[in-house]
C-alpha cells in the first residue's frame, strides 16, 4: 500500500511540476519575441550581412517560439486539470526551451563582436533580465532552469571578460555574480516548490482517509442524536435561557456598543486564540492597526453625536474587508484588525483596500464627512510573539507613518525599531544638552557682491553628544515633536546675540537667526526677543530672523501677525529655502519680508531650469524690494555665475564652512 501511495505521489508532483512550467511559460513566450525582435530591428547594423543573419536568427527563434505556443495551447484545452500523463509534454516543453537556449546563446557569441556599447549594454540587461525571470519561472525543474540561465548569461559574459580591448570586462563578471545568484535563488526555490508539491500529494491523500473515518463518525452520531433527543427536548429551555444570559454577558464584557465590534478586551481575547493557532500550525498573521485622519476635527466641528455615527459607518465599512470578529475597535477613531494566513504583501493589500473603502465619503446628519486612515502593519512572528507586541509594534508603525505622511500604510521593520529607541534615547539627552553644555552656535559668513565683504553671519546650531556630531536634520525634528524648540531656539537667539556683542569686526554687522514654526508661534516668543536684544544692547536692525518657507504653511494669520511684530520692531526677515514648496506672490505680497535666500539646490543644478527659476526669484525679489542671498556657492563658477545674474549676496563652503565664534574671528582677521 505505501509503494503504490508513493507511485501516485511521484506522478502527481510529475504532473503539477509540469503545469507550472507550461502555465506559467505564455508571458514568457511573447517577451522572448518580443526581446529579441527589439535587439535584432531597434539597433542599425553598417553591415547588410551581419543583419540578414540577424533576420535569419530571429526567424528561427520566432519559429520556436511559436510551437511553443501552440503546444502550450495544447495543453491548455487539452490536458490541464485532467489526469493526464505528464511525461511527453514536459519532454515537448524542455525541448522548446533548450532550442530558445541555444538560439539566444548564439545571437550572444555570434554578435558579441559587431555589438555598439549601447547595444552591447541592453544585450546583457535583456538577457539578465530573461534570465532573472526564469529563475522564478523554471524554478520547479532545476535542470531546465540552470541550463537556460546559463545559455543566457554565460556565453555573453565570457566574451566580455576575454575581449582584449577589456571595455566590457566589468560587464562579463557582473554577469557571472548575476548567474550564480540566480543559480541559488532558484535551486532554493525549486526546494520549497517540491516540499509543497509533496505535502500537497500527502495531504490529499490524508484528505480519503478522513472521509472514511468521517463516514464511520456520522453513523455513530446518528445513533447518539437519536438516544439524546429526549434529553435535548427536555433541557432546550434552560440552556436556552443560559446561553442568551451568557450572550448578553459577552456582549458586554467583550463588544463596542457603539460599532458593536470587539472592545479592547474582547479583541485581545480572540486574538490570543487566533496565535495560539497560529503558531500550533506554523503560520503567519497580520495585524493592522488603523487610525482616522481627520475625525478630531468632525468631533469638533459638527459634534459628538455626527462623530457616532461616522465610526459607526467607518466600522461596517472596515467589516467588508475582515472575517467575522477579526476587526475592533481599540479605543476612540482607532481600530486593530487581524488578517489570518497573511504575508506581508497580503496585509499591503487589505490595508490600501481599507484605506480605499474610508475615503469614500460620509453623509451625516445632511454633512458630508471625508476622512482618510493611516494604518500600520505588524506581522507574526517576525515582529511579535505575543498580541500585545504585535500591537504595540503596529501602532508604533501607525504613528511613525502618520508623522512621514497620513493616508498611508506601513509595516514594521527592526530599522523602525531601533529609530524610535534611538530617536527617545536622544530626546531625553536634547533636554540636557543645554545644561550640560553640550550645544554649540557655529557661524557661517554671508559677503556682500559688489563689495566682496563680511555683511552678516548665519547661526547654526550644532549638537555633539558624547563625543558624537549628531546633524541638525535628526535633532531638529526630535526638538520640534518633543516640544524643545522654543526653549532651545531662545537660547540659540541669545547665544548669537552676546558672541555678536563681543566681535570686534565691521560696523553694522548682523547675525542671522532661524527660526522654527513652534518658536516663532510660541506666546513668549517675543518676549525672550526683546530681553536679549535688551540684554546685549544689539540694535533691532542688525538682527536677522530666518523663517523657513514651509512655515507659510502653517496658521497663515498667525504668521502675519507675528512677522509684522517683528517688523515693527526694526528686525529684518528673511524667507529661507525659497522656491522649494510653497511660495507664491500672494504669500509675498502679505508677508512683508527683507531677504529671500535662493534655496541650494537651484544654485548647485547648472540646468535652464534652476537659472529660470533663479532669474524669476531675483525679479519677484526686485518688484517687492527685497535683498537675495543665494546658498551653496562651493565654486569659484558657481560665485561668478549668481553674480552675473543679479543676486545681492553669497554664501557658502567656497567662502568658508560654518565655524565657532574663536574661529570666526580668526578667519576674519586673516580675510579682512
Amino acid at each position: 500500500m505505501s509503494k503504490q501511495q508513493n507511485v501516485i505521489s511521484k506522478i502527481e508532483i510529475e504532473r503539477d511540476t509540469t503545469d507550472m512550467l507550461i502555465g506559467n511559460s505564455f508571458v514568457g513566450f511573447l517577451m522572448t519575441i518580443f526581446a529579441f525582435s527589439g535587439l535584432v530591428f531597434f539597433f542599425e547594423n553598417d553591415a547588410p550581412s551581419i543583419f540578414t543573419q540577424k533576420l535569419q536568427l530571429w526567424g528561427v527563434m520566432v519559429s520556436v517560439s511559436i510551437l511553443r505556443l501552440f503546444d502550450s495551447l495544447y495543453w491548455r484545452v487539452k490536458l490541464a486539470e485532467k489526469p493526464y500523463n505528464p511525461r511527453p509534454a514536459l519532454i515537448r516543453f524542455s525541448a522548446g526551451l533548450y532550442s530558445t537556449g541555444v538560439i539566444w546563446a548564439l545571437y550572444s557569441v555570434l554578435f558579441y563582436s559587431t555589438m555598439t556599447t549601447i547595444e552591447m549594454a541592453a544585450t546583457m540587461v535583456v538577457l539578465a533580465a530573461m534570465a532573472g525571470g526564469a529563475g522564478t519561472v523554471l524554478s520547479p525543474s532545476k535542470t531546465l532552469v540552470s541550463f537556460y540561465s546559463t545559455a543566457l548569461l554565460v556565453p555573453m559574459s565570457i566574451c566580455a571578460i576575454v575581449d582584449e580591448e577589456e571595455k566590457f570586462f566589468i560587464l562579463g563578471v557582473l554577469g557571472l555574480i548575476f548567474w550564480f545568484g540566480i543559480f541559488l535563488s532558484a535551486f532554493r526555490y525549486h526546494k520549497f516548490f517540491i516540499s509543497t508539491l509533496r505535502l500537497k500529494a500527502n495531504n490529499n491523500s490524508l484528505v480519503e482517509q478522513m472521509k472514511i473515518e468521517r463516514s464511520e463518525t456520522e453513523k455513530v452520531n446518528k445513533l447518539l442524536i437519536a438516544s439524546n433527543e429526549k434529553l435535548d427536548a427536555s433541557n432546550a429551555n434552560l440552556e436556552g435561557e443560559v446561553e442568551r444570559r451568557t450572550a448578553d454577558l459577552y456582549k458586554l464584557s467583550n463588544r463596542d456598543p457603539l460599532t458593536n465590534l470587539l472592545n479592547r478586551n474582547g479583541f485581545l481575547k480572540h486574538l490570543n486564540n487566533l496565535l495560539d493557532t497560529t503558531r500550533a500550525l506554523e503560520n503567519s498573521l497580520a495585524l493592522l492597526f488603523i487610525d482616522l485622519d481627520g475625525f478630531k476635527q468632525v468631533n469638533d466641528s459638527l459634534g459628538h453625536k455626527v462623530g457616532d455615527i461616522v465610526l459607526a459607518e467607518i466600522a461596517n465599512r472596515l467589516q467588508n474587508y475582515t472575517e467575522e470578529n477579526h476587526l475592533g475597535r481599540w479605543g476612540g477613531d482607532e481600530f486593530v484588525a487581524v488578517i489570518p494566513y497573511a504575508n506581508v504583501d497580503t496585509a499591503r493589500a487589505v490595508a490600501h483596500a481599507m484605506r480605499s473603502g474610508v475615503t469614500v465619503p460620509i453623509i451625516a446628519n445632511d454633512n458630508q464627512v471625508t476622512l482618510d486612515a493611516t494604518i500600520g502593519i505588524a506581522m507574526f512572528p517576525e515582529h511579535g510573539e505575543t498580541a500585545v507586541d504585535l500591537i504595540q509594534q503596529a501602532d508604533l508603525t501607525m504613528y511613525d507613518q502618520k508623522r512621514q505622511q497620513r493616508g498611508s500604510v506601513g509595516v514594521f521593520s527592526e530599522v523602525l525599531h531601533n529609530e524610535v529607541k534611538r530617536d527617545q534615547q536622544l530626546c531625553e539627552r536634547l533636554r540636557c544638552a543645554i545644561d550640560n553644555r553640550e550645544l554649540t552656535v557655529f557661524y557661517q559668513p554671508i559677503l556682500d557682491v559688489n563689495s566682496n565683504t563680511l555683511s552678516s553671519v548665519e547661526a547654526l546650531l550644532r549638537w555633539k553628544c558624547d563625543d558624537e556630531q549628531i546633524s541638525p536634520d535628526i535633532f531638529i525634528p526630535l526638538a520640534e515633536r518633543s516640544g524643545l524648540m522654543p526653549e532651545i531656539g531662545a537660547w540659540v537667539l541669545n547665544r548669537a546675540l552676546i558672541d555678536l556683542s563681543h566681535w570686534q569686526f565691521k560696523q553694522g554687522l548682523a547675525v542671522s537667526v532661524n527660526v522654527s514654526v513652534s518658536q516663532l508661534l510660541n506666546d513668549s516668543f517675543l518676549k525672550t526677543l526683546d530681553n536679549a536684544l535688551k540684554t546685549t544692547q544689539i540694535s533691532s536692525e542688525r538682527l536677522h530672523l530666518e523663517i523657513t518657507e514651509s512655515l507659510f504653511a502653517s496658521d497663515k494669520g498667525a504668521v502675519r501677525v507675528k512677522v509684522n511684530e517683528l517688523v515693527a520692531r526694526g528686525i529684518k526677515v528673511s524667507i529661507d529655502d525659497f522656491g522649494t514648496g510653497y511660495s507664491s506672490l500672494s504669500r509675498l505680497q502679505s508677508m512683508p519680508c527683507d531677504f529671500i535666500k535662493i534655496d541650494r539646490s537651484f544654485v548647485q543644478n547648472s540646468s535652464e531650469e534652476s537659472d529660470t527659476i533663479i532669474r524669476a526669484t531675483l525679479l519677484m525679489a526686485k518688484e517687492f524690494g527685497c535683498k537675495t542671498i543665494a546658498e551653496g556657492i562651493e565654486t569659484e563658477q558657481q560665485k561668478f555665475h549668481l553674480s552675473q545674474l543679479g543676486t545681492n549676496y553669497l554664501q557658502g563652503f567656497y567662502f568658508a564652512k560654518p565655524m565657532n565664534a574663536q574661529n570666526l574671528i580668526s578667519w576674519y582677521n586673516e580675510n579682512h
